[in-house]
């Protein structure tokens, strides 16, 4: 691995410790209001500073990743799980499915994804379930494209034609030919996903429509500390857009490193 691909892992180590240990071992109330010590800057007994109602802006920050990494890894699992179903079956069955499959994915793909998600979400009261199926609902179609080309790739294969030949059925196809071959990219594809779906959360929550306001996230503390930019506390929107962007730069540094060693004819190549 290379030194930015270490660094990228300890930030990503370093930030599933924080949200895994810290409420558990500083026993701390993150909705804890004391208006004594309402918008102070960062110091040594607040990091990260206080936001409006003195709430301390590192202990929120760090519950809010929680959440938002938790919803962004439901959220992927379900976008990736109903595109590979719908990428798979398309490209098993072929014909009539995969044509009416694929302009479903059409039509979806039609609709900026921010404004289907927010009406999906006008649909339900907010909560993190209806940010899970905005995400799910709207992000799907990019696996279900890249599942059904790596299919149609798979049956062009010797190895398949001789399967069917030999009698093999489309399911006994599917488990033992197509699946090991998938997995990898759904797996890529899964780990993708985490990051667009965060960013997608915060922007929901960050309007208003994502998670209820009483529950800490990185998008709804952006948007609370939105109000106090004009009296200059900077920190209670900076704190939490950094610890959007960490983990977004150190996925995409390791999954830029995954892709290099899947592929070393590419990464040769940009070593010239």
């Amino acid at each position: 691995m290379t030194r930015s691909s270490w660094i990228a892992a300890g930030v990503l180590v370093a930030l599933a410790l924080a949200v895994l240990l810290v409420p558990a071992v500083a026993q701390l109330d993150q909705q804890l209001v004391d208006l004594r010590s309402a918008n102070r800057a960062p110091s040594l007994a607040h990091p990260f500073g206080t936001d409006e109602v003195g709430r301390d802006v590192l202990l929120r920050v760090i519950y809010g990743l929680r959440v938002s990494l938790l919803i962004g890894l439901v959220a992927a699992l379900v976008s990736v799980t109903v595109g590979a179903v719908a990428g798979l079956a398309a490209g098993v069955l072929g014909g009539a499915a995969d044509r009416v499959i694929m302009r479903v994915v059409d039509g979806f793909n039609s609709v900026p994804h921010l404004l289907f998600g927010i009406f999906i979400v006008a649909l339900f009261s907010p909560s993190p379930t209806a940010v899970v199926a905005s995400v799910g609902l709207t992000h799907w179609t990019t696996a279900a494209r890249i599942v059904r080309s790596e299919v149609l790739t798979l049956r062009a294969r010797p190895f398949v034609d001789a399967a069917i030949s030999g009698g093999s059925g489309r399911l006994r196809v599917v488990r033992r030919h197509f699946l090991p071959h998938l997995l990898p990219h759904i797996a890529l594809a899964s780990v993708l996903m985490v990051p667009h779906a965060i960013w997608h959360e915060t922007a929901l929550s960050f309007l208003g429509l994502g998670l209820p306001p009483h529950l800490a996230s990185l998008g709804n503390m952006i948007n609370d500390g939105a109000r106090s930019l004009l009296a200059g506390n900077w920190w209670a929107s900076l704190f939490p857009g950094l610890f959007i962007l960490l983990p977004t730069l150190a996925i995409s540094v390791l999954v830029q490193h995954w892709r290099d060693r899947a592929n070393p004819r590419r990464r040769s190549e940009l070593q010239l």
